[in-house]
């Protein structure tokens, strides 16, 4: 057999240039922060799980300041809670909390439907079909941790392309406080990966003809059926509680 050819070793590790300009322009604090916030996001640090700053600090050969710094931000952020003499923890949103907060969340997606619609540039378009174009792939293995970080990075793109930072800031912090009950939903039914995936294609296709009326009601009934789908999944654990479905107008 003919062996391949050995990669070089440049192209298996970033450069040292690369790592030190990447340094340069984060800081311990905020490197420490992110990569907290990735084991949250990809489930490896569950709702309501205690963080231990000596611990964490030793897993990341870090001192205890930048990670108590770091649970600072996260906690601006809305992804993590800090309870006085108890320590702190990755938040943990009731059923009734997550039914304010998305209708909150549909208010802003509806406004972001519509400036996107009307602002969005040709690399934002293409950044989105290329991520709905992952997201297929990922339906039609039913892989939860490949499609989850697409659906985030979808709507992140699609908040940037309002061209309105303080819209696109005030979404991610209600984002970051849904994100664990999201993931939980497309763990527990896989075929809501199908639904979802659908949504999103409708969602592009609005937005790239300039429909901003379309993109508005688009992103509004994708909200509404994500909490409707929140509900089905939790129905067995949370039987009865919260409130019905956010209406948008």
């Amino acid at each position: 057999m003919r062996e391949k050819p050995a990669t070089p070793e440049s192209a298996q590790t970033p450069s040292v240039g690369v790592v030190i300009g990447f340094l340069q322009h984060h800081s311990l604090t905020t490197l420490v922060q992110l990569e907290i916030e990735r084991r949250i996001v990809d489930g490896k640090l569950a709702a309501g799980a205690k963080l231990n700053e000596a611990d964490i600090a030793g897993e990341l050969g870090v001192s205890r300041g930048p990670v108590r710094e770091a649970f600072r931000a996260l906690e601006q952020a809305g992804l993590v809670r800090t309870e006085k003499n108890r320590g702190v923890f990755v938040r943990q949103v009731s059923i009734e909390e997550a039914a304010d907060i998305y209708e909150v969340r549909a208010a802003l997606d509806a406004m972001i439907g519509r400036l996107a619609a009307k602002r969005a540039q040709p690399a934002h378009l293409t950044r989105l079909r290329g991520i709905v174009k992952r997201m297929h792939a990922a339906e039609r293995t039913r892989d939860v941790d490949a499609y989850f970080p697409l659906n985030l990075e979808f709507h992140d793109v699609l908040a940037e392309a309002t061209g309105n930072e303080s819209l696109a800031a005030n979404y991610r912090r209600i984002v970051n406080e849904l994100i664990i009950y999201r993931r939980e939903v497309l763990a527990r039914d896989t075929e809501n990966i199908i639904a979802s995936t659908r949504e999103h294609e409708a969602i592009v296709n609005a937005v790239a003809k300039g429909d901003s009326r379309n993109a508005e009601r688009l992103l509004s009934g994708h909200v509404t059926e994500s909490y409707i789908r929140l509900r089905r999944a939790l129905e067995m654990t949370a039987p009865g509680a919260g409130k019905p479905a956010p209406k948008v107008a």
